[in-house]
């Protein structure tokens, strides 16, 4: 399998599919999945000529799970080091949920050179966690009894989330086995240690500044009724923050619409990507 070795020893696996001369798509999950979660997306635009990457985080799918470092700012060292080692120049990068915050501060803080575009979609970004700066954010309460069904219940748990998660929950909603099984078999390849701490680096961890900085022609894409990670709270408000951001919303639509609607969410990234 193909890994890079960090500095820390943690080995993180990762896809690069195309010409690699290409122009580079970099894809970022959400948790607790992996990178498999952009199947779809990969498979659409190797087709049309594009090179795309896409790593599980540490701890998550493929990649090593040590103990420590499962927070956002190690998250991004491992993104630069990947980068760097795959010397991705111009990239094109893109972020689901986690992953979403994790493009925003990668791109915040990236080499002159590296980053063509960014697209954060159902983002994190800016703050998930309710605080007396972001009142409209989720009580820490609710984050603690993710832990709680992590640390003890996990596996019941994660095939539960599935359904709120593509909006399988919704009266008259086609409800995909299929898809449900695979979202829950990618989260149970991971370490519940990382899953774990990975609730606070993305729930606690404020983008805020990360979006500020943000120079990049940038895509928010939101469903509006994402129930993982609130559309006005979320999309709407990284769309304000960052310069000259383009928001999509989407009506309707679940947090996991990259898969539930990928030939929508497909078609839309095209444009952006080649406009």
């Amino acid at each position: 399998m193909p890994t890079i070795t960090t500095r820390d020893g943690t080995e993180i696996f990762y896809k690069d599919w195309g010409a690699k001369d290409a122009q580079p798509i970099m894809f970022h999950h959400g948790w607790p999945l992996s990178s498999d979660d952009w199947d779809a997306q990969m498979m659409f635009f190797l087709e049309r000529g594009y090179r795309v990457i896409a790593h599980d985080r540490r701890g998550h799918g493929r990649s090593s799970q040590g103990s420590e470092g499962h927070d956002m700012d190690q998250y991004v060292v491992d993104v630069v080091e990947l980068t760097d080692t795959l010397d991705l120049k111009d990239a094109i990068h893109i972020g689901h949920s986690t992953g979403g915050g994790e493009v925003a501060r990668y791109v915040a803080q990236a080499k002159p050179g590296r980053v063509a575009k960014a697209v954060l979609i159902s983002a994190v970004a800016p703050l998930m966690l309710k605080t007396d700066a972001n009142p409209g954010g989720t009580p820490k309460e609710l984050f603690d009894g993710l832990r709680l069904q992590t640390a003890t219940n996990r596996a019941q748990f994660y095939l539960d989330l599935t359904m709120p998660f593509y909006g399988y929950n919704r009266e008259g909603a086609e409800v995909k086995e299929a898809v449900r099984q695979n979202w829950w078999r990618q989260g149970m390849m991971g370490s519940a240690k990382a899953h774990y701490d990975g609730i606070a680096a993305f729930s606690e961890t404020d983008f805020t500044e990360d979006l500020k900085k943000i120079a990049v022609p940038t895509l928010v894409m939101h469903g509006e009724d994402d129930q993982i990670v609130p559309y006005a709270d979320a999309g709407k408000m990284s769309a304000e923050i960052v310069k000259g951001a383009v928001l999509k919303a989407y009506p309707g639509l679940p947090h996991g619409m990259p898969t539930t609607h990928a030939e929508l969410i497909n078609a839309d990234l095209l444009a952006f990507v080649t406009g």
